[in-house]
């Protein structure tokens, strides 16, 4: 499938074109996207009915990624009854009193759910590898913790999808700029943003790091081209209409007797 990681190999970020398009036309693209907004919602609607399956989405990415666009374009239509969205942020002191994924598994889907992670456990071999949070041997181990939670959560009957949102630099520059410029934007703006963006190039390689070493068949990584917002909704949508057709859900059984009912 397109811009998958397949397990095993190793992920070098500057091979991977943040403004590709893949020679798509905008306004097919468009179009496209609206009949796969309205296959989604069909979908979830039978997800939730079946009360079967359950889909966990993961997303991360740098600062101004994306990652809360995405939830807004990408899920628009989707009943927000079934779609749940946590988000990962700085860990209370409670949190800290656990192991790291103590906080994450409440937060997974339930049958008929979709999850959606913005921000996820990733953060523990992202922010904690960049700013030396946790000793080195430590947070190395965490890669195969991750990959055996993600693995029994797959056996339970949870699919997974993780997109690593990819933008440049630039891109980034271009986004803050924009917040900065714009007064009903600055909530948004944190100078701890331009902290966090001196250290791209170490994140750059936390990020291969951890897409190179948890993305298998049961949770792979897609890293998605997201310079260009219509591309990663559209490219998005598609892995998730895919996703969902693959799991071959039905309506449940009609009880007995419906046709013999009048409603008076």
């Amino acid at each position: 499938m397109q811009y998958r990681v397949e397990p095993g190999t190793r992920v070098d970020l500057s091979r991977w074109d943040p403004d590709d398009v893949a020679g798509t036309d905008r306004e097919a693209a468009r179009e496209e996207k609206k009949q796969l907004s309205r296959r989604l919602r069909e979908l979830q609607e039978l997800l939730y009915a079946e009360h079967r399956h359950r889909l966990l989405v993961v997303l991360q990415a740098m600062d101004t990624g994306g990652k809360d666009g995405t939830i807004r374009k990408v899920f628009d239509r989707t009943n927000p009854q079934g779609v749940k969205v946590a988000s990962f942020k700085r860990p209370t002191e409670r949190e800290l009193a656990h192991d790291y994924l103590w906080r994450v598994h409440p937060h997974v889907p339930g049958d008929g759910e979709i999850g959606i992670f913005n921000r996820s456990h990733y953060e523990d071999v992202l922010v904690v590898r960049v700013h030396d949070l946790v000793p080195k041997t430590r947070w190395q181990r965490r890669y195969d913790h991750i990959v055996a939670f993600e693995k029994l959560l797959a056996d339970e009957g949870t699919t997974i999808v993780k997109f690593y949102l990819h933008i440049s630099k630039d891109e980034q520059k271009r986004r803050l700029q924009a917040r900065l410029d714009r007064p009903d934007k600055h909530w948004k703006f944190s100078i701890g943003d331009l902290k966090e963006r001196a250290l791209w190039d170490d994140y750059m390689a936390a990020y291969e790091a951890a897409l190179s070493n948890t993305s298998t068949d049961w949770a792979p990584w897609f890293i998605i081209p997201a310079n260009h917002k219509w591309y990663r909704n559209l490219v998005i949508s598609r892995i998730l209409v895919d996703t969902l057709e693959g799991l071959g859900m039905q309506y449940p059984p009609a009880e007995e007797g419906l046709d013999e009912v009048v409603i008076p």
